[in-house]
Order: structure tokens, then C-alpha cells, then sequence
């Protein structure tokens, strides 16, 4: 069973699985004597995984992953897709090697960073003002909560991961720093200083190339993190000299805290001292990557595998700013849709530019309902690029919502729901002795439903009236529903509707049912009308039908 997984991970096209292989080729590499790795790769080549898999030995250390946080802000949309992506691909890793390796995920906080503004909106202002500079874990909390606003943000950074189940590692910059974690790598690169150096100052300016240094010492007497020259280094000591803000010439250890990196190199330092083998980060951060990889191998490092996505869009195709405000935020998706739709979102065409705003979330949460639906019948070797594999860690839920998305949001406007037991009334014959135990998706969904209808449907709702074809194809559908019986399925209700079309000429058909939806439900698309008129009522359908062609919905 295991081999057969194996060898399915290693066919499956999905993206997660191609980054897994690179993170496979990367790790090997790394790990493996020329010998031992060439060997390896020949047998997979050959498509002798099993043979592959009992060739490789025990590392040393864990395979790493690893995603950053920078806690000046909350944790946003963006937060949310790194760490779900690269869960994925975490997910795939194991099943390509059959889970022969363990793996650890590092959610990475730069909480040492000096507080460059106070941001929007928070409380004590004045506080933060009178910190500005200082690391974020010495910044006092705005919120009382912690000892720091730094603090404060990882607990809400944490809080939030663990509300989605990721299963990773929390690291903080400031106690990794502190505790000396990062100390035989900083002193590398006090000895290498130069090295580094002569890879940083040709990508700066030449205000910033005067007066750069990789090392930013945190001041003794005002515990800000400065951007200063280094005046004089030493080695055997491990210091650096700098001037104080005060003008005076300041001694301090590079390590134990007393200094962090400049963020590139910072970057790299914590590659090599973490040895992280895969991280994957924006398109805007290309030519960063590209940078920190240099000062990793001047470091001694191995730079990680990892890819570049791209970043999301407003509505107008305009680059999505948390200054500007101008995004959809984690908690307005999740007041209209389910996580698992959000991570199916993330999971689509990640290096493709995908905007991201309100009117995504229904055809969201019905692509991975779809799927959903599609993945018990589909072969194994279709399973595994199916998105929910990876959006469930290989053990996706065992059945879909009975309706979509889009239907549960016609039902709440035309049955003028305000709660889920108003819904769930209709139900109650559609779906003989379902409750929200039975069908705990459909039951979060109605919730989801409820509230988008009320803030985005509804307002948007313009009925008119038919035309004179219309109307009498309408009357014509309101008799034929007539003669069928209340238990009648969506099929049949379908075939009703498909054969009143055809017999009153709309050519094409969709403009039938394009009338259907804007006269009977005040909007341009809606559901397949059969299962909706079924969950509805075929007699509340009719008089809801008839009250359309008579001009009464849009009045």
C-alpha cells in the first residue's frame, strides 16, 4: 500500500507533488554522498521506489519548511496561503517518500525587528510612538495582553494557525537571537563580513552603500535597532564598534542578542542556522531571494528549494495592500465561506494572479464541493491530484453538502430566510431526516449563505418583468408543474422546465433561463432551477412562478 502511494506521488501532477519532488532532489543533494544519491535517483528514474525508498538512510536532522511572519501587523490572507501551501507540499513530501523522513514546519516570527510606524487602528498610540525603533518584543503591548506588542501579535499569529489545525513549529526571531541559536552563524558572518558586504552594496543606492552594514546593533542606552556603520569589527572578540546615538562609541558582542541582521541577510543567516530546506515567498521577493541565497552560501549554507507565487488582486486588478486596506481580509471570507473553500482558493494556480475579493467565495465553495463529490469514484491515480487530497492531508471527508453553494443562496432570498431552522424547514423534505448532526457541512453552509445573501445578494437584487413570450412560457411552466406530483424529483422538474424552453422558441435556451433568474430571482445566474424548485416546493415554486409572470416580483 505504501509503495503504491509512493508511486502515485511520484506520477501526480499537481503542483504540491512537483515542489515535493524538487524538495526530494534538493534533499538529496544535500544529504546524500555523490554515491548513495546517484544510486537514488537511478532507481526512481526506473521506477523502482520501493528499492528507492530502502536505499536512503536516517538523517541526521529533520527536513525542513519553513514560512515567515512579521508581527507589526496581524495575521492576514496572506499568512493563511503560505502556511497552507507550503502544508501541501509538506503533505506531498511525505507521501513521496513514504513518510520514510520526518519533517518539521517552521512558522518564523521576525519579532526583533525595530518598529518602523505605528500601525492603524491601534490602540495607545502615543505608546507605540514612544517606542518606535525598539524590537517588536521590547515595544510595550498597546493591548495590555503581553509583555510586548510583539508578543501579542505571535499569540494572535499562533491562535490563528492552531484555528485552522496546521500542524507546524513557532519560532521567534528575538529568542532565537537571545539564546544563541543564531550565534556560531553570526559569528560566520562577522568573518566573512567582507564577503557579504561585496554581495550587498552593488544592490543599494549609494546614500545607503556609504554608511550599510549587515550587522543593526540594538542600542544599550535607548534599546533601539539602529541602522549604523560598523566602525570597527573583531573577530577574536566577536564584536563590532559602533556610534551610539549619543555619539558614543559603543563595543557590543554580535551575538547573545546584542545585534540582528539586516533583513536579506538576516534572511540567509536564519537558512543556514535552521537548515531549512524549503520556503517558498512572493513574486515581489525574487530578486530577494535571489540575494539572500548568495549571503547563504557565503554563510557556508545551502540555500532552501522553494518557489515564488503570485500575489493576489482587488476586484480592479490592483495589487493588494494591507496599508491600502484594499483586500478581502480572513475574517470577512470566513463570515461568508468555509475554510476548506479558502484553502481550495489558495490551492488554485498558485503562480498565477488571482483577484481576490467578495464574489469569489460562492463559485469557491462550490469548486470544492464539486470536487468533494468527484473524489470517492475517481481511481486512485486521480485521487491524488485532486485537490482535496491535499487540502486534507490525504483523507478527504467522505461526502459533499447534498446542494451548492449558489442554491442555498436562491433559497434564503426566495423563502425570505432570516435564521438556519427556517432553511432547514425546507429541507425537512428534500432530505427526509437530515439535521445539522447528519449534514454538519450543509449546516455551516446555510450559516455562511445567510450572511452573504444579506450583505451582497439581497442589495443587489433588481427583478423585472417579462416580456409577453415570457410571460406566456411562464404560465405554461406554472400548468405543467401543476400536473406533477409534490414528491417530484429535480430531474423531472428539469425535463418540465427544458421542454417549456424548447417548445416556445428561445434560442438559444440560456436565454430561457436567463428570464427564469431575472424575473423569478431578481439576478442575472442562479441554480439548476429543477433541484432548487424541489427543495423549495413545487406548489411554492408555482405561485412564486406565476407571481413572476404577472409582474407582481419585479412591482
Amino acid at each position: 500500500m505504501l509503495t503504491h502511494l509512493v508511486d502515485r506521488a511520484f506520477a501526480a501532477r499537481a503542483w504540491p507533488f512537483e515542489q515535493a519532488r524538487n524538495l526530494l532532489t534538493h534533499v538529496l543533494a544535500k544529504r546524500l554522498p555523490e554515491g548513495e544519491r546517484q544510486k537514488a535517483r537511478a532507481l526512481i528514474e526506473a521506477g523502482r521506489t520501493d528499492e528507492a525508498l530502502k536505499t536512503w538512510p536516517e538523517l541526521a536532522r529533520p527536513v525542513v519548511l519553513e514560512t515567515g511572519y512579521g508581527p507589526s501587523g496581524l495575521p492576514h490572507m496572506g499568512t493563511f496561503g503560505e502556511v497552507a501551501r507550503t502544508t501541501m507540499v509538506r503533505t506531498a513530501f511525505r507521501a513521496l517518500t513514504g513518510d520514510r523522513w520526518p519533517t518539521r514546519l517552521i512558522a518564523f516570527s521576525d519579532d526583533m525587528d525595530g518598529l518602523r510606524k505605528v500601525p492603524d487602528g491601534i490602540p495607545n498610540p502615543d505608546m507605540l510612538r514612544e517606542d518606535l525603533g525598539k524590537p517588536l518584543t521590547v515595544v510595550r503591548d498597546p493591548f495590555g495582553t503581553h509583555d510586548s506588542f510583539g508578543r501579542h501579535n505571535n499569540a494572535r499569529l499562533r491562535a490563528f494557525l492552531d484555528g485552522f489545525g496546521f500542524d507546524y513549529e513557532f519560532l521567534s526571531s528575538t529568542d532565537c537571537y537571545r539564546s544563541g541559536m543564531f550565534d556560531a552563524t553570526l559569528l560566520t558572518l562577522l568573518e566573512r563580513f567582507d564577503d557579504v558586504q561585496a554581495i550587498m552594496l552593488p544592490t543599494l543606492g549609494p546614500d545607503r552603500r556609504a554608511t550599510y552594514s549587515p550587522f543593526l546593533p540594538v542600542s544599550p542606552t535607548t534599546g533601539r535597532v539602529l541602522q549604523v556603520p560598523t566602525l570597527e569589527r573583531n573577530v577574536s572578540k566577536g564584536t563590532i564598534v559602533f556610534e551610539d546615538e549619543d555619539g558614543a562609541r559603543v563595543e557590543v558582542l554580535v551575538t547573545g542578542g546584542h545585534v540582528k541582521l539586516q533583513w536579506k541577510p538576516d534572511w540567509a543567516m536564519r537558512w543556514t542556522a535552521l537548515d531549512v530546506d524549503y520556503e517558498m515567498s512572493g513574486k515581489d521577493l525574487i530578486d530577494s531571494v535571489k540575494v539572500s541565497s548568495k549571503v547563504c552560501r557565503a554563510l557556508g549554507g545551502v540555500p532552501p528549494e522553494g518557489f515564488n507565487f503570485e500575489l493576489f488582486l482587488d476586484e480592479h486588478g490592483q495589487k493588494i495592500s494591507k496599508s491600502k486596506g484594499n483586500g478581502l481580509t480572513m475574517e470577512q471570507w470566513l463570515r461568508y465561506g468555509a475554510p476548506e473553500s479558502l484553502s481550495w482558493y489558495m490551492f488554485q494556480s498558485p503562480k498565477s494572479a488571482k483577484k481576490l475579493h467578495f464574489d469569489v467565495i460562492p463559485r469557491a465553495t462550490d469548486d470544492y464541493l464539486q470536487h468533494i463529490e468527484m473524489y470517492p469514484a475517481q481511481e486512485p491515480e486521480k485521487q491524488i491530484d485532486n485537490p482535496v487530497w491535499s487540502i486534507h492531508a490525504g483523507d478527504p471527508p467522505r461526502q459533499a453538502s447534498p446542494v451548492s453553494f449558489a442554491l442555498l443562496l436562491n433559497l434564503v432570498g426566495v423563502a425570505n430566510a432570516s435564521d438556519k431552522a427556517a432553511l432547514w424547514a425546507y429541507f425537512a423534505r428534500y432530505l427526509p431526516g437530515a439535521t445539522a448532526d447528519s449534514e454538519p457541512l450543509l449546516d455551516r453552509l446555510m450559516g455562511y449563505a445567510l450572511n452573504y445573501y444579506e450583505d451582497f445578494v439581497k442589495p443587489a437584487k433588481a427583478y423585472r418583468a417579462p416580456t409577453d413570450k415570457e410571460k406566456a412560457a411562464l404560465l405554461d411552466l406554472a400548468a405543467r408543474l401543476r400536473t406533477l406530483p409534490e414528491t417530484a424529483d429535480g430531474e423531472t422538474i428539469q425535463n418540465e422546465v427544458y421542454a417549456v424552453g424548447k417548445d416556445h422558441g428561445f434560442e438559444p435556451l440560456r436565454a430561457w433561463f436567463a428570464a427564469l433568474y431575472e424575473v423569478l430571482l431578481g439576478q442575472t445566474q442562479g441554480p439548476r432551477f429543477g433541484s432548487f424548485a424541489a427543495i423549495y416546493g413545487l406548489p411554492q415554486t408555482i405561485a412564486l412562478i406565476e407571481a413572476g409572470a404577472e409582474g407582481r416580483l419585479a412591482a
